[in-house]
């Protein structure tokens, strides 16, 4: 069955946490409205690419424009399933935007799914809905959000409604989790081969 759900972004933004989430919920016929703070539909947003070269931490890279589908003031998490919160350098701001607070306050208070993946837990933590999850986060993320009351789990975790990874490598599973979340069937095997008429 479709869902719709709401995914908040902004600049700077992981580019495949944002894009790959994006399509592949649309793909499996979900609904996604994408939004930020301040910014209205057909307003975009810049991302960034991090990538993870063997260095202390992951190198930056300019990403794509991403275009906003919908305006962050005019939608109603109440009429919203689900609640998607990519990571990249956009959480360390987004968490500061009231909006956004509640937003996810909500969607916690309803017990609705969440998918949350990097530092997109920081919006969590801001929020103060982590008290007794177990999660995971980017791994720089997990002092913070062990200080919001969560208990750290390598790998990707589904807890209740919540589901989370450390980085865009989690998507086959942390995506596979989600989506079992949302009710949707989910295989891992070979890709389906189309017989011959």
């Amino acid at each position: 069955m479709s869902k719709d759900i709401l995914m908040i972004v902004g600049d700077f933004g992981e580019d495949y946490e944002i894009m790959v989430p994006f399509q592949t919920l649309q793909t499996v016929g979900h609904s996604v409205d994408a939004v930020c703070p301040e910014k209205e539909a057909g307003e975009t947003v810049k991302t960034a690419v991090h990538d993870f070269r063997g260095d202390q931490t992951y190198l930056e890279e300019r990403g794509h424009d991403f275009e906003l589908n919908a305006t962050m003031a005019e939608v109603d998490p109440r009429e919203y399933d689900a609640l998607c919160v990519p990571g990249g350098r956009a959480p360390e701001y987004l968490r500061t935007h009231e909006p956004v607070i509640e937003a996810v306050t909500h969607f916690f208070a309803a017990e609705k799914p969440v998918a949350a993946l990097c530092h997109g837990p920081q919006i969590l933590a801001a929020a103060g809905v982590l008290d007794g999850y177990e999660m995971t986060a980017y791994p720089a993320v997990r002092p913070e959000v062990e200080a919001a009351g969560c208990s750290w789990v390598d790998g990707v975790v589904r807890d209740r409604n919540l589901v989370t990874g450390q980085a865009w490598p989690d998507h086959p599973e942390w995506l596979a989790a989600f989506m079992d979340l949302l009710g949707d069937e989910v295989s891992h095997g070979e890709p389906a081969v189309a017989a011959d008429d």
